[in-house]
Parts: structure tokens; C-alpha cells; sequence
């Protein structure tokens, strides 16, 4: 097939990626510039890996294939590099083949033959991998579906990139080759594959950042103070393992050695013999781009840059801050900042503190990322004031505070966190989220096996803060917050939130339920703890009050029979000083610290069950709880709990209470609610955990399957399938709160969280249509954007006419009642009669539209007559037929109005909407969104989550609509939608549910052209 010779430079298949060791390249179309570059490559290519190549020695390329290699159409012809410090380490190229196997003649020809070249230097990094991501979506855009490759027997390590990425694939010998062929379709199998790669390759990056052997703080002070000279003190301060390196080009050309610090003093890092893995930069911002430089060339891992003057500084410091990413990634390095605050790593073998923080927080579980350095500095104040020193309540396992966040962002710490065994919670502070969709995706897979905790700020202002040089989200903050709790994340309003719900998740199982048992020695602080229970929507039982003189004794009794009973999920145990004479002396410690560990006795004996503590005026207590775990007097820390025996199989897995769901108890103040039946308590699993020192313990497991267990997700869930285990901390160590509001609302967050996570063990399904026709939708959409499409700016979407859209929306099986317009008396009465009495008259004028409130729409007209009659006081009162323009519908069965929408936001993804029409979704925003593609499960959820939804099931002794037809017509909608990315937006409104049956009386579509590069694309880093 004949090309113009040349095309377009495609600008967008270029993409930054991250390779299996945690480094980064970069990937762009070959162009003929770049026939030096390809000489160098394949002058440093070995002699082996040319006849693997070429399967005969060819040692050096000629000029005809110099310009072969170079000169590509871009169509039938293409071949993309993967670059490190602008040089390529790979190539990799496609030619389009006829069935012969010979150059491609005709336009439907849709196979190309495919063929790699790796420098040896760079085997082993996953560098083919990623390539072959790319071509093939490049291939795909230019309409090619199929893959050929002819690879020599010993050439095993090509042979595995092709057959482990998952395609359909067919494998054939002949005449001493190995002939592949494979489908460039995505199946499920090659999306779980390329996320797993995903995954692992970003958790390295964000791992050599965290763990490095060795440090340099570029910028150093000659003097005591600045920020150079104070992360360098912190770095020792903390007992770091690795090496440490002071650079500053000022220092004089004889300083070997940094006083008082004595470390190796430097003036660039060419001076440096050994190898730097992480540079910490403190100068001036003009100086950044020369030391990024240096590092490059010295083959630094990655850059900490503390420095400011980039994106908050205006627009002139935002491109210095893109200039400096793209510098960066030329040379491999992530880089975090700049304008950051810094990195902590508690872990024994690291003891990093490379921050402004003065000292290294205590060593625990619990995993911290802020975008905002104030607040990280608020997050690690407010956590050591909890639980200060290693093995407390409040330690963590890492922190990272990004600053402007041009490059490592929340996304990576969740990649690495997600089978980190040092972390069990995840909180996160974020001021902007760069990539929604990818968030989503991340958080849910994290979240079904530890916690994630986020705050969220600016989420009013509808802008980025500044320094964020990121696309700005359109979408309401109650959008966004729906969908984070779609995806399990557990979403607070403040910086005190934030903690307490990490510090309740870090030390407590997951509850089993909402019912919730209250005791103490303060009938007041009781009540609180009781009322706050009900604004969360929890169940509390009746609470039960000791004695204002109640002893240590006295606690120890009530919580180990409450806890051993069936009747609670979780205990709040509220806490005053005593009150009335002591039968003997103060225990030792004060009161608090007797408490304290009669009640941690109590709950390691019951390890099944979360306890938190409200306390007034007992601060002694509240430390003393959060306090690491004491050692017994041999020397070791306290026994561990017995952990539950795991199960073969969910039906014999054992309970803990031995006893089936119990019934709200009838004492208990608020009755059960139907649409909200509280759970049993479920199964206990063991995992392993790795040991952190002498007060480690096995954890329990929180409630529900372990992911090991679990039912087959759906698509979009399959890397939940093979999640890590999760540990969990055992309750030896107990959160307490000064204010009972606080606690319960860091247990209700728990909860609900674990209400999810048992959920997520059985996450529905996709269902199938038989009367689907999903070929002819695309026939259909094609045909439509060819018809309207044409001279739209790029990124606008088309209104479908209202006949086409009718069609369209049918072959997925939506049904649209008739519409005929009426530009007349005489049109309207012939439309009736076509359609049949009785019918309805109504304006589709965008200021009248669904409008009856306004008089626009009537109903239930019986004839000729009356119709006329209508039809003239409508045009009398509300304007002349051009502007109202009149249609004619046949009247359908009488129910309840409500709103479908699906709609693509270029940030979040495809979301399906759901409220009833009118007031309730216009006035009061009654919506409930969910991500498409929506399984039947969550649209089931979907309809009964909005607060409107008793009048879908006989509120007030009406009768129930048909809600199981709604739901379906809802999956048919989030199929539509998820097998068509051209379909931006579908409008059904209204829908009239009836007691049997729902009937669509309004449409609207919108199409625009696909977009070129999804988040179901290859991987790819974000460039801002």
C-alpha cells in the first residue's frame, strides 16, 4: 500500500515510563534525525543480540538501512526508541504485512510484523516490555489487530516478552523458527499483566527513593544552619546505615572532611568515587538544572530538590519546573519536589531522615504522604504527640512530602505501599490529584487489602494550589468523594481526622458489624459516646455504667464480658478520674497507667474485637495505651495472641462468636433497620508477618475472606484477586480520644470500611446481554461522527440528532417512547391519532424542558378536542411554536420520575449518575454516581443509596416500582457507555418507573472521537 512519505510527527505516542528496576525512559517515534543516534546503539549492540535480531551476522548497519530504520509513514511503517540521557537503549518497529507476509497493499490489510533490539547493557529491565505496550497501541490507532514475529529458538528472552504479556497468541516451528502470532485486542489477562508491571516497576522507583545505600546533600552549608546543613544533621542525627556525602561547590579544594558532622566533604559529585543513589538539593533554583546534570551523569537513582522558586512562584517558575522534569527523566531519575519538605524511612536497616523534620518519628505501621509541607509537618507533630518512640501506637513506616509534586506523586506511594509489609495504613494529604482515574484504580486495589485515609484539600476552589501543575478536575467535590468511597477509601475533612482514623486502623481489627457496646464510670461522657453512635448511623446497645469509684478491677470485668459476648462488634470504653474513697493505696503508675493495663489485657485476650477509649482529665491513660507494649520481666514483649485457625473453605470457616447473626437486642434504643441488617461477625484468617523487634506480635485479620479467599473480581478488580496479606497490629496497643465525638467517628469511618471490604469479597458482575449488538453500535457511531464530527475543534463532543440517538441507544436495548413534533395544531392531532389517545403535549425549548412545574408539560389528554384546546393555551401563555416547539408522546404507566446520566470526565473516568427527576437531583444534588463499568451489585447499591429511595419501595404505603428492570436498564446504560469510548455523555431523563416496567420518555447523546490514550493504554508516567 502506497504512503505519502511523510506524515504528521505523532507527538503524542511519546511517554516517559518506569522500567523494572525502578529507573525511567523515555519513549518516542523514531525520526530521521535521529541516524546517529541509531548508529551509536547499534555500534554498543553485541554481536549476539544482532544475530538474533537479523538471524545471520551483520555487524554493522549500511546507509540504506540507516534510512529504513529512520524514515517511517507513521501508518504502515513505524518504529519507536526508548531513550536514557537522549540515547537509545532499544528499538523496537512494525511493518504492515498482506496474509502472504509481504508488504501490505490495501488499507485493510490489519497484521504487521513486529522485531526488537535491546543493548545488553539494558536486558533484563523490562525495556522490550514496555515497548511492546506501546507499539501495540500504536498499531491499534493505525488499525492494525494482529502481531507477527519470527524469533530464533535460543532467543529466549524475546520469546518470553511476547508470550508473557498476555495477548492471545498462536505459536508455530518451521524451518529452525519460532513464528508467533497474536491478537492486539486487550484481553483481561494482558491489562492484569501490564498493571502487575505497573505496579512493581513504580513500587522499585519509589523503594530505591526510600531505601538508598548512599546520600548526598548537593548544598550543604559551610556554616551551621540553612537547609542543607540541617537535613545533613538530621540524616545523622537518626543513625542512617548508608553512606553520607556533603557537596558544595564553595567548599574549599582541600576540605576533605565536614566538621563537626564528619562526613566525606565534596565540591561536585564528579568528586565522589563511589556511587550516590539518592541527591538531596538545596541551592538556589538557576543552580537545580546544573546539579541535575551531575547527577545524571554520575547515575544518581533519584533527586530530593527542597528547593523553591518552580510552579508557586508563577508562570515563568512553572515551565522551569517542566524543563526540570524533563531533564530529570532524561537521565532515568524520579525525582521528588521540587519546593519539597522531604523523605522519612523508619526501617531498621535504614533509619532515614532526609527532611526538614528534627527528629525521626517512632517506627510503626502506618504509611504518610502530604503534598503540603505544613501539614506534613502538622501530621508528624500531631501522630508523636499520640504515641511517641519506635513500637508506639502512632508510628509510621515512611513519609513522603512531595511539594509540588511534579513527578513522585500519591499514585507511586500507593504502588509501593500496596505490599509494603512494613505498612498496614495508608494515609494520604492531598491538594490536587493529577490523575483521578489512575487514583481510583490504585486506591482500590490497595484498599481491599490495608486501609487508605485521605483529606483533601482546595476541594472547593475548583483550582490546583499553587506549584500543582496539574489539569484542573471540573467535577463537584460530592462526585469525587462518591467515588473514593466506590473505591474503599475512607475520606475525612481534617488533619485531626486523618489521625485519628490511622491510629484506630493501625491498632484495631476491623469491627464486624455497627453494633456498638458503651461502658465506663460516666453515665454523661456514656450518653456523648451514645449519641454520637446515632448521628454516624452505628448501632450502639444500652450503656453500661460502673460506678463513678469503679477500680481497675471493675473495667477489667465489664470489658472482658462485654467483648466475650455475641451481642457487640466493638467497644468504647469511656474513662474519668475516680470518684470516692480508695479501699487501698494509688497503683502504681497513677491511675491512669493501672487502667490502662487492665484494659490491654482485656482486649489481647479478645483480639477479635476493636476497643477504643474516651477519656476526660486522664491524659496519663491516653499515653500509657499508646505506649509500645511492655516487656515481660524475662525480657520479651508480652505473649501473643492466640491468632484464629484458618479455613479451607468460606462454608467452615469458624466464627468467633460461634453463633449465627444475632438480632438487635431488645434493650437496645433504636430498632434494626431493614434496608441495613447488621452483619455476623466474620471469620478470622492468620497471616505471616515480618518481625519489627522485641514487641512484635501476630496480628489478627481484620473481618471477611482474606484476598486470597476471595470470589473473582470483575475486570476492572482482577489485580485485588492476588493482593498481598495484610497484617494487622494486635490490640495490645489501644487509640484513645479526649472527646467521645472523635472516636466514634474514627470508628464509624472503620466500620463502614469494613462493610466494603466484605463487599469487596463478592464484587458482582458484568452482566451479559443477548440482545446486545455491539458491532452494529460501532458501525452506527462511526457512521455518526463521519456525518457530524467533521470541523469540530479537537476535545468537543457532537449532539446526536434525537432519531439517531434512538436507534443507537436500541441496539444496546434501551427503549425510547416515541416523539413526534408538532409545529401546529393540525401536526399535533394527526400525531395523536398515529401514536393514540391519551397522550401528552410537551415543550422541549432548553428554558421549559421537563419542566411542568412552569406549565410546559401536559398530560393525559383523551382526544381531538382537548388537544386543541391545550395546544392553544400553551402557545397563549407560554410563546409561539418556534420557540416552545411542541412534540406529541403516548402517555405511559404512572410512577416514580427519575435521572439516568453516564458521562466521561476527562480526570475521573466514565461515571453512571442515578436521582430522581426534578428537585430532589436538581435543588437538593440527591445523586449517587458510580464508576462505569458498574457491576450488578453496585448499581443494586446505587439505587438504594440515594435519600429519595424510600420512594422507590412503598414509602408511606405506596406501591413499589419495578426496581430490578431499573437496574438493569442502568447496566445497559454502563455497557454502552464502557464498550463505546466515543459515547461521551447519555441523558435519559425522565425515566418513569412503574410498578411494572420503566419507560424512557427522554433522550440525548453525545459523541465525540475516542481519545487516543486511556488509563486502559500503556503505562505511562504523567507529563503535566
Amino acid at each position: 500500500m502506497q504512503n505519502p512519505p511523510e506524515h504528521a510527527y505523532p507527538s503524542h505516542w511519546e511517554a516517559d515510563v518506569v522500567l523494572r528496576d525502578g529507573g525511567t525512559a523515555r519513549i518516542r517515534p523514531i525520526t530521521p534525525a535521529d541516524a546517529e543516534r541509531l548508529v551509536s546503539f547499534y555500534e554498543q549492540v553485541s554481536d549476539e543480540s544482532k544475530y538474533y535480531r537479523f538471524f545471520a551476522p551483520y555487524p554493522r548497519l549500511s546507509d540504506r538501512d540507516v534510512r529504513r530504520f529512520t524514515h517511517h509513514d507513521y501508518i504502515d511503517r513505524v518504529g519507536l526508541a526508548a531513550t536514557v540521557g537522549g540515547e537509545f537503549i532499544a528499538t523496537v518497529r512494525y511493518d504492515r504485512i498482506n496474509d502472504q507476509g509481504l508488504p501490505a497493499k490495501s488499507p485493510d490489510d490489519d497484521q504487521a510484523e513486529v522485531a526488537f533490539l535491546v543493548q545488553d547493557a539494558h536486558q533484563g529491565r523490562g525495556v522490550a516490555s514496555a515497548l511492546l505496550e506501546h507499539i501495540a497501541a500504536v498499531a491499534r490507532e493505525r488499525g492494525i489487530r494482529r502481531f507477527a514475529a519470527e524469533v530464533l529458538p535460543a532467543n529466549s528472552k524475546m520469546i518470553k516478552v511476547f508470550t508473557d504479556a498476555g495477548y492471545t497468541q498462536q505459536r508455530t516451528f518451521e524451518d529452525g523458527v519460532v513464528r508467533l502470532e497474536f491478537d492486539l485486542e486487550p484481553t483481561e489477562q494482558s491489562v492484569a499483566v501490564m498493571r502487575g508491571r505497573e505496579q512493581r516497576a513504580e513500587a522499585r522507583s519509589v523503594q530505591r527513593l526510600l531505601a538508598p545505600g548512599s546520600v548526598a546533600v548537593i548544598g550543604t552549608g559551610r556554616a551551621p544552619g540553612g537547609i542543607g546543613r540541617t537535613v545533613l544533621r538530621n540524616i545523622l542525627s537518626c543513625g542512617f546505615t548508608g553512606r553520607v556525602h556533603a557537596v558544595n561547590h564553595a567548599f574549599p579544594e582541600d576540605l576533605r572532611r565536614l566538621d563537626p558532622e564528619g562526613v566525606p566533604a565534596a565540591r561536585t559529585l564528579r568528586d565522589i568515587p563511589d556511587p550516590v543513589d539518592l541527591a538531596v538539593i538545596a541551592v538556589p533554583a538557576d543552580r537545580v538544572p546544573d546539579v541535575v546534570r551531575d547527577c545524571g551523569e554520575h547515575g544518581v537513582q533519584g533527586v530530593l530538590i527542597l528547593s523553591s522558586g518552580y510552579a508557586e512562584a508563577g508562570p515563568e517558575g512553572r515551565e522551569r519546573q517542566r524543563a526540570l522534569l524533563r531533564q530529570a527523566r532524561s537521565y532515568g531519575m524520579r525525582l521528588i519536589g521540587p519546593n519539597a519538605f522531604g523523605l522519612i524511612n523508619t526501617a531498621a536497616g535504614v533509619r532515614m531522615n532526609a527532611s526538614l523534620a528534627p527528629q525521626l518519628p517512632g517506627a510503626g505501621h502506618i504509611g504518610l504522604f502530604t503534598q503540603s509541607g505544613a501539614i506534613g509537618i502538622a501530621l508528624l507533630s500531631g501522630l508523636h504527640e499520640r504515641g511517641p518512640g519506635d513500637g508506639g501506637i502512632a508510628g509510621i513506616s515512611s513519609f513522603v512530602s512531595a511539594g509540588n509534586r511534579a513527578d513522585v506523586s500519591g499514585n507511586d506511594l500507593l504502588q509501593y505501599w500496596y505490599d509494603d509489609p512494613d505498612t498496614d495504613v495508608v494515609i494520604l494529604y492531598l491538594e490536587s490529584i493529577g490523575n483521578p482515574r489512575k487514583f481510583a484504580r490504585l486506591a482500590r486495589r490497595t484498599a481491599a487489602v490495608k486501609p487508605v485515609v485521605v483529606a483533601k484539600g482546595a476541594r472547593h476552589s475548583g483550582t490546583a494550589p499553587p506549584g500543582h501543575t496539574v489539569p484542573t478536575v471540573q467535577v463537584p467535590d460530592s462526585t469525587v468523594a462518591a467515588l473514593m468511597r466506590q473505591a474503599g477509601v475512607i475520606r475525612v475533612d481534617t488533619v485531626t481526622e486523618l489521625v485519628d482514623a490511622g491510629l484506630l486502623l493501625a491498632s484495631q481489627p476491623l469491627p464486624a458489624g455497627p453494633r456498638i457496646a458503651i461502658l465506663g464510670n460516666s453515665e454523661a461522657l456514656a450518653l456523648l459516646a451514645y449519641d454520637a453512635c446515632l448521628t454516624e448511623r452505628l448501632r450502639p446497645l444500652h450503656p453500661r455504667v460502673l460506678d463513678s469509684a469503679a477500680r481497675p478491677d471493675d473495667f477489667r470485668t465489664a470489658l472482658a464480658e462485654t467483648l466475650g459476648g455475641d451481642g457487640c462488634d466493638a467497644v468504647i470504653v469511656t474513662a474519668i478520674p475516680w470518684v470516692g474513697e480508695q479501699d487501698g493505696p494509688t497503683p502504681p503508675g497513677g491511675e491512669g497507667a493501672a487502667l490502662a493495663a487492665a484494659l490491654r489485657a482485656v482486649a489481647a485476650s479478645h483480639p477479635h474485637k476493636p476497643v477504643t477509649v474516651v477519656h476526660l482529665a486522664m491524659d496519663d491513660l491516653a499515653t500509657t495505651l499508646a505506649a509500645p507494649v511492655p516487656a515481660s520481666p524475662g525480657g520479651t514483649s508480652t505473649p501473643e495472641p492466640p491468632a484464629a485457625r484458618p479455613a479451607e473453605s468460606p462454608s467452615n470457616q469458624p466464627n468467633p462468636s460461634n453463633q449465627p447473626n444475632q438480632p438487635n437486642p431488645s434493650n437496645q434504643p433504636n430498632p434494626p433497620n431493614p434496608s441495613n441488617p447488621s452483619n455476623p461477625p466474620e471469620p478470622q484468617y492468620p497471616h505471616p508477618r515480618h518481625s519489627r523487634g522485641a514487641a512484635s506480635v501476630r496480628p489478627p485479620i481484620p473481618p471477611g475472606p482474606p484476598p486470597a479467599t476471595m470470589a473473582t473480581p470483575p475486570a476492572h478488580d482482577a489485580e485485588a484477586a492476588a493482593a498481598p496479606p495484610r497484617r494487622r497490629s494486635a490490640p495490645l496497643r489501644i487509640p484513645a480520644y479526649p472527646a467521645a465525638e472523635r472516636a466514634v467517628r474514627a470508628l464509624a469511618e472503620a466500620v463502614r470500611y469494613a462493610a466494603w471490604r466484605r463487599d469487596a469479597a463478592e464484587p458482582g458482575r458484568v452482566p451479559e446481554y443477548d440482545d446486545i449488538q455491539e458491532a452494529a453500535a460501532g458501525a452506527d457511531i462511526e457512521r455518526l461522527l463521519g456525518r457530524l464530527a467533521p470541523g469540530v475543534p479537537n476535545g468537543r463532543s457532537v449532539a446526536v440528532p434525537p432519531e439517531d440517538a434512538a436507534a443507537l441507544l436500541a441496539r444496546y436495548g434501551i427503549h425510547t417512547h416515541p416523539v413526534l413534533p408538532a409545529p401546529d395544531p393540525d401536526s399535533a392531532v394527526r400525531a395523536a391519532a398515529r401514536l393514540g389517545y391519551p397522550v401528552a403535549l410537551k415543550t422541549t425549548a432548553p428554558h421549559l424542558r421537563h419542566r411542568a412545574d412552569l406549565g410546559g408539560v401536559r398530560l393525559d389528554i383523551a382526544g381531538e378536542d382537548e388537544l386543541r384546546r391545550v395546544y392553544a393555551e400553551l402557545t397563549d401563555f407560554l410563546g409561539s411554536p418556534e420557540e416552545l416547539r411542541p412534540v406529541v408522546q403516548s402517555m405511559v404507566p404512572r410512577g416514580v420520575d427519575t435521572v439516568i446520566r453516564a458521562a466521561i470526565d476527562p480526570a475521573v473516568g466514565a461515571v453512571l449518575s442515578f436521582g430522581l427527576a426534578g428537585a430532589p437531583s436538581q435543588l437538593l444534588g440527591d445523586v449517587d454516581h458510580r464508576l462505569i463499568p458498574a457491576t450488578d451489585r453496585e448499581v443494586a447499591e446505587q439505587i438504594r443509596a440515594i435519600r429519595a429511595a424510600p420512594l422507590l419501595f412503598g414509602w408511606r404505603g405506596s406501591q413499589p416500582v419495578d426496581t430490578a428492570t431499573l437496574a438493569e436498564l442502568l447496566l445497559r446504560v454502563s455497557r454502552l457507555v464502557d464498550d463505546h469510548p466515543e459515547v461521551v455523555a447519555v441523558d435519559l431523563e425522565p425515566v418513569v418507573v412503574a410498578p411494572q416496567g420503566v419507560s424512557v420518555l427522554g433522550a440525548a447523546v453525545r459523541l465525540a472521537p475516542a481519545p487516543v490514550t486511556t488509563d486502559l493504554g500503556p503505562r505511562r508516567l504523567p507529563a503535566y
